[in-house]
């Protein structure tokens, strides 16, 4: 007889006792990590933007069922201690119970959904200051996409800038997720991904609301970190981006990245949870020595 699925048991919870569901969150028990120390942890906020596509598959992260176990599996490695994601998927881990001793960040704006003329009016449609204090998270997360020829931006900047001000009050980090973007001739939003870009889009952000002792930076690991990493006196994540055919040429493309002192950890989604060659475990496994060294 096989296993219960994940969903099973979630909704079951979910009918029976949704106040106890809700609550787990807030009883998980907590994480002993301190500030200074590497953090390794696996984010699974994609969804809830609609963006699905994992790879070649554009859909993989619309299975459930699949993208739990996967979560499960990538927790429960050595050294992985902390999770991103929106609230759906931080109490259905928390309810399985992978997130007991975990950092945990909830995400934020994701109304920007991927392909929507709207994109980049990227409002807070995932976690509040209040749910992040409230389930004790230790910060929240946000993207912000600066597209110099899109009037919502501003609008975008001033909602990020907002709430980066009522996290610190919180005593909250503030996550945030910035790049340089635009529509290539098809519409589509595109990130540039220069040196010269990303060295922008930290500065701009690094200035965003009145308190920022509590503001962290999520970038994607690319030439010139050095040069990034001296545009703020900010801590930095690096995120993993697309799924790699190269799995190899992309952790030494992390390892080169986490080279720079403000450089504090991964922040690593699709690129572990749907490795080229199916493997979670020993993807994650991978990305978790880079940490060591």
């Amino acid at each position: 007889m096989s296993a219960t699925p994940l969903i099973d048991k979630l909704v079951e919870r979910r009918v029976s006792d949704p106040r106890g569901f809700a609550d787990r969150v807030a009883e998980r028990a907590r994480s002993d990590w301190k500030g200074g120390e590497p953090l390794m942890v696996i984010a699974a906020d994609h969804p809830a933007r609609g963006a699905l596509r994992a790879g070649s598959d554009q859909y993989a992260m619309a299975d459930r069922e699949s993208l739990l176990e996967r979560c499960v599996t990538a927790l429960s490695r050595p050294g992985v201690n902390g999770f991103l994601g929106t609230s759906d998927m931080v109490q259905d881990l928390a309810n399985l119970g992978v997130l007991d001793g975990k950092v945990v960040f909830g995400s934020m704006n994701r109304g920007g959904f991927a392909g929507a003329s709207f994109e980049i009016d990227d409002r807070m449609t995932g976690y509040d200051v209040e749910g992040v204090v409230s389930q004790d998270l230790t910060g929240g997360k946000m993207l912000m996409r600066y597209d110099f020829e899109d009037r919502d931006t501003a609008e975008t900047v001033a909602t990020c800038a907002a709430t980066v001000d009522a996290l610190a009050r919180a005593g909250r980090i503030a996550m945030v997720e910035p790049f340089i973007s635009g529509r290539d001739a098809s519409g589509r939003v595109v990130n540039d991904l220069s040196t010269e870009a990303v060295v922008k889009s930290v500065a701009m952000t690094a200035g965003l609301g009145a308190d920022s002792a509590w503001t962290w930076l999520k970038l994607p690991a690319v030439e010139g970190m050095e040069e990034v990493a001296r545009a703020s006196s900010m801590p930095i994540l690096l995120l993993g981006g697309e799924v790699s055919a190269d799995a190899e040429a992309t952790r030494r493309m992390w390892a080169q990245a986490l080279a720079p002192s403000t450089v504090q950890g991964l922040v690593l989604g699709r690129s572990l949870l749907y490795p080229s060659d199916g493997d979670v475990a020993a993807a994650v496994d991978n990305a978790v020595k880079l940490l060591e060294v």
